[in-house]
């Protein structure tokens, strides 16, 4: 082996050694590796820096942007809201339907963003289904690594296999050349999930979580109106408070209140009920109400339709004017311009509404403001004796049906024209971002803050490992051993090798990593066998997607690890018969379906 190929795979070794440790962010790694590359002579500087301008690194950047064109709809709220009710009435039906639906988005949309919106709600589900969130989030991840498998641009690693393939004078891949095996891998991972997985998902209780995410309690008021689905309901029977768990404080009743009703007492249209909730089920009863034409509640004096709006929470400054004053007396809503929702008093709240409580210094008023007014809000904050202290603020995304109309459109048009060869897919994404930045679908500073530049520059990075495998004749050496030991057993035993490999690797280190490290070696032998890549690079990109025994191996199991308390063990006791199967299924289709 000559001297370059051997420094080439010390830094290679080195490399999977700081992935494995995660001494070092991975994006740094990254770039270190590429000036390790070109200092040691492997690589050229131009060769080094061309990573930047690679179409998998510029289509996968603009693919970021269209996931958040596509969530600042509000769509994906919309379907979450409407799976919830699923779960309650069947486990087992509501995970299957999760799952495929998640997957569904994940084969056109990149599968970070997608679960970035749904951890929250999945805890939402299992806190009003009574489950434990730890039951629903493993399933929550993996059914994005499925669906990410299933075409060419539901994941990064696809793109990136991709585009080294091109690179190396390859065809370039189709949109849908994975999909057939795609979906045999979705369909026996959801299997494996529904019968032998959930069993072994951990039970943890509910209220770690709860803590976890402090959720605090406040006191708010809710109006039934004419069509809400609670009238004439017994309150132990009424949807929303059966769903959230509402803590029903007082029924008013025109000039009647009544204090604790007991679960059979009957609501009426135009009850007020004084309720102790969390700001999360608040939120929820806002989204909720978002979605059907008529608002049948409301809160506090909020009728729940406006725009680009953001929960704040306020908390009074120990010399606040507002303290010993009301929300009435300090005419808050047009002061402030927000729109008080609920407050968390320390001490039990009084029977009057929220507008006549006496506010003390340490309260907090959870209220509703424009968007583009919470920078005014800190400014107010800013001054040297401020009424308040902004303790967080949530964005609230409202279900926008002419932006996405007009967004799933684009997509669909970039999906068609890709499938059928007439657009390069790169072309069709900076398209398809461009025509929604002239349609203010998205802006400018809003496209910037979309891309994770984490990914960028690891995909950058370690796209010079490719080629320093290449210029130093790495990957051939690499690939001869692989087809000096494999070759006499065929095709299946070469897949299967190739496969396991990359799997292991994938495990302690980036799945871009991963697949940058083997696509050129997947070139070379299928050259060593005088044989079409295309299927050992489809073998590449499953092995560096399919990785569910740690959760270090890929962005979405790392997302769902913190949130569900989860420790290393879960992931290996769920995720290592799925790797097992998956290995064994790829080692005999992939052969029979490519070659």
């Amino acid at each position: 082996m000559a001297t370059a190929a051997i420094i080439t795979l010390i830094i290679i070794g080195v490399v999977v050694l700081l992935f494995a440790t995660d001494w070092l962010p991975i994006d740094l790694v990254a770039i270190l590796t590429m000036l390790a590359l070109v200092l040691t002579g492997s690589i050229s500087a131009e060769e080094g820096v061309a990573g930047f301008s690679n179409k998998a690194t510029i289509t996968v950047a603009f693919m970021f942007v269209l996931s958040e064109a596509l969530l600042k709809t509000g769509a994906l709220q919309v379907l979450a809201q409407r799976l919830s009710k699923l779960f309650k009435q069947n486990f087992n039906l509501g995970l299957l339907l999760m799952m495929l639906l998640i997957a569904f988005i994940s084969a056109f949309v990149n599968n970070t963003p997608v679960v970035a919106v749904f951890i929250p709600v999945v805890i939402q589900i299992a806190h009003r289904a009574g489950l434990s969130p730890a039951k629903m989030l493993i399933p929550l991840s993996f059914a994005s690594i499925f669906g990410g498998m299933c075409t060419l641009i539901g994941t990064s690693t696809n793109i990136l296999v991709s585009g080294i393939a091109e690179k190396e004078g390859e065809a370039a891949i189709d949109l849908f050349a994975m999909s057939k095996m795609g979906i045999i891998f979705l369909v026996i991972g959801i299997v494996y999930m529904l019968i032998f997985g959930k069993k072994l998902l951990p039970n943890r209780a509910n209220q770690d979580l709860k803590q976890r995410f402090n959720l605090r309690s406040y006191i708010t008021e809710i109006e039934i109106l004419e069509y809400s689905n609670s009238v004439n309901k017994a309150i132990m029977d009424a949807e929303m408070v059966k769903d959230l768990h509402l803590d029903v404080m007082e029924v008013r009743r025109s000039e009647n209140k009544y204090n604790q009703p007991s679960g059979d007492f009957v609501l009426k249209a135009n009850d007020v009920l004084k309720v102790r909730c969390n700001v999360d089920k608040i939120k929820t009863l806002k989204d909720q109400a978002k979605i059907v034409v008529a608002t049948p509640i409301k809160i506090g004096d909020d009728d729940l339709k406006g725009k680009a709006s953001t929960l704040v929470e306020m908390v009074i400054s120990a010399e606040s004017e507002l303290h010993n004053k009301t929300l009435r007396e300090l005419d808050f809503r047009r002061r402030f311009r927000a729109i008080p929702l609920a407050i968390q008093h320390r001490e039990s709240i009084s029977n009057e509404g929220i507008y006549d409580v006496k506010l003390r210094s340490g309260d907090i008023i959870l209220a509703e403001v424009k968007t583009h007014y919470v920078k005014e809000l800190k400014r107010i904050e800013s001054k040297q004796k401020p009424p308040f202290v902004l303790l967080s603020e949530d964005v609230i995304t409202d279900f926008d049906k002419p932006k996405f109309s007009l967004v799933l459109s684009l997509i669909l048009i970039m999906i068609g024209l890709a499938a059928f060869n007439i657009l390069d897919i790169m072309v069709g994404a900076i398209s398809c971002v461009v025509m929604m930045v002239l349609f203010k679908v998205i802006n400018m500073k809003e496209l910037y803050k979309a891309i994770n530049w984490k990914i960028i520059f690891l995909i950058a990075g370690t796209l010079s490992l490719g080629t320093a495998m290449v210029n130093t004749g790495l990957d051939v050496y690499i690939a001869n051993f692989i087809t000096y030991q494999l070759g006499s057993y065929g095709p299946v035993a070469i897949v299967s090798g190739l496969y396991l490999t990359t799997s292991m690797l994938t495990e302690i280190m980036s799945n871009n990593a991963s697949a940058a490290i083997m696509a050129p070696i997947a070139i070379a032998t299928a050259h060593g066998m005088d044989m079409e890549a295309l299927p050992f690079l489809i073998t590449v990109m499953f092995a560096a997607s399919a990785t569910f025994m740690t959760p270090v191996g890929y962005q979405t199991n790392a997302m769902v690890f913190s949130a569900g308390k989860y420790t290393f063990v879960d992931f290996f006791k769920v995720g290592v018969g799925l790797n097992i199967l998956f290995w064994i299924a790829a080692s005999i289709l992939i052969p029979l379906l490519y070659f």
